[in-house]
């Protein structure tokens, strides 16, 4: 199916900062975000122009393409992949992506907490200990810090360079990228905020993502973030594949997240002849460029390799109607397969606002061992596994067959509670990358300023209930 500016706009996003509040903020960033376009649906192949007539029609490479423009095709996968899978965009652009200077490593100190060789055990701590995180702390205000220099690497397995793996993020930051693009050649980004919206240009157009939505920036495209406020927030990137809707099962056509409530930026362009510096992430490790011109400068695309958004009140939930709890992959938004059926790379999951009913029922998450590692973060209100002591902005990890589940008070309470129905509050998001990788955390993470120690106390009142 192609697309060709079928749109919607901010406006019917209800949880959005109220108008007045955005004018104000908007006075400090570079460009306009507000009444921005989108194109609707996931996967689908768009067509976008931001100059009328500046597509070529019936053909990919002309001659002389419309308007003088450049064309560039971005692939997402091998040429040859099947069909159903294939990747791609092709781009008009005012000048070619190839036109910059030669790249150089970037100062290892600027970047020096992004670890991307898990393989190694440089740098890196190995514990199956049942771990939660503090809220990482924002950049101090004399310290400029933009989204790129305050990503810090968690956790992740594998190499980028054999293409296999994950890497999880926190990223925090407290100022915009000015004049400053960022593309990782080793995977695809799925950007979580906490706290602040983040207002991103991409070479594709222009998006908004504000916590309880999400953004996913692929491979190889380039991008900047402005920012109005200090933003914090979590990415996990994947080294091989990428994120597709979960298949629905028995459970039909529609529900999860459904393919409309997805939006892919529309085109848009800028003629900006000043020095821009160009970050590529390669093998880990970060290098950069500069040119003369700004890379947000396509005219128009067509594809279906591009960034998309999504929100996460729009997911609809599905849960049991009258007893036990069900697994959480049911909760699944977006999923990055490996090669083994049924197992992932990566599996975003989210706890969302919901009905619960189960009848005769532990309600909160059952006691666990699972052959996948489980890291969550808590977006907003509070999660019912653990109540207390996992605040928003907070995170865990719970490892490969480390036991884990809910905390001594939870288990007590809903052991006893008369069961009522129960609607969790809509305040309450919490979200889990779900992997079948054992995860190596790094040193920097794992240093005693960041990690609450009295964790493992959650279940220290634990007691023998059983009456022989």
């Amino acid at each position: 199916m192609c697309i060709r500016d079928r749109v919607s706009t901010q406006s019917t996003w209800g949880h959005l900062f109220e108008v007045n509040i955005l004018m104000e903020k908007a006075s400090s960033l570079k460009r306009s975000y507000e009444n921005l376009a989108y194109l609707e649906g996931f996967g689908n192949h768009f067509a976008t122009e931001a100059k009328k007539g500046a597509l070529p029609v019936g053909q990919n490479s002309p001659q002389k393409c419309p308007y003088d423009l450049y064309a560039e095709q971005v692939s997402g996968t091998a040429f040859t992949v099947p069909r159903v899978s294939n990747q791609r965009t092709w781009l008009y652009r005012i000048q070619p992506a190839v036109k910059h200077l030669p790249f150089s490593k970037s100062a290892e100190a600027t970047y020096r907490y992004v670890k991307n060789d898990y393989m190694k055990k440089d740098g890196l701590n190995i514990t199956p200990n049942q771990t939660r995180w503090h809220a990482f702390p924002f950049p101090p205000k004399e310290q400029p810090t933009n989204f790129v220099e305050g990503l810090v690497s968690v956790c992740g397995a594998g190499d980028p360079t054999i293409r296999t793996g994950i890497s999880i993020y926190i990223y925090a930051c407290n100022t915009s990228m000015d004049n400053t693009a960022f593309c990782s050649a080793d995977g695809d980004f799925l950007i979580v905020p906490q706290t602040g919206t983040l207002y991103i240009v991409t070479e594709m157009g222009k998006m908004t993502v504000a916590p309880k939505e999400i953004a996913v920036i692929q491979r190889g495209i380039r991008f900047s973030v402005e920012i109005t406020e200090d933003s914090r927030g979590w990415v996990a990137e994947v080294f091989k594949g990428h994120l597709r809707l979960p298949d629905l099962g028995p459970i039909g056509a529609n529900g999860l997240a459904n393919p409309r409530d997805f939006e892919t930026p529309a085109a848009y362009f800028e003629e900006d002849s000043t020095e821009w510096k160009v970050i590529h992430k390669y093998q880990g490790e970060m290098f950069e460029c500069t040119q003369d011109h700004s890379p947000f400068d396509v005219v128009a695309w067509h594809g279906n390799y591009a960034p998309y958004r999504y929100s996460l009140d729009r997911f609809c939930p599905m849960n049991a109607v009258r007893y036990d709890h069900p697994d959480p992959s049911i909760f699944t938004v977006l999923t990055c397969p490996s090669d083994e059926p049924g197992v992932a790379v990566l599996d975003f999951v989210i706890f969302p606002p919901r009905w619960m009913v189960a009848e005769n029922t532990f309600r909160p998450p059952y006691y666990h061992r699972n052959c996948m590692s489980e890291y969550m973060g808590n977006i907003a209100g509070s999660y019912d596994g653990k109540g207390k002591g996992f605040e928003p902005g907070k995170s865990s990890l719970h490892s490969y067959m480390t036991p884990h589940g809910p905390s001594a008070v939870v288990f007590e309470k809903a052991s006893t509670v008369e069961l009522q129905p129960e609607r969790y509050s809509n305040d309450d998001l919490s979200f889990m990358f779900e992997t079948s990788f054992m995860l190596r955390g790094t040193t920097w993470a794992l240093d005693d300023q960041h990690v609450d120690k009295d964790y493992y106390h959650c279940w220290s009142k634990l007691r023998p209930l059983f009456k022989n």
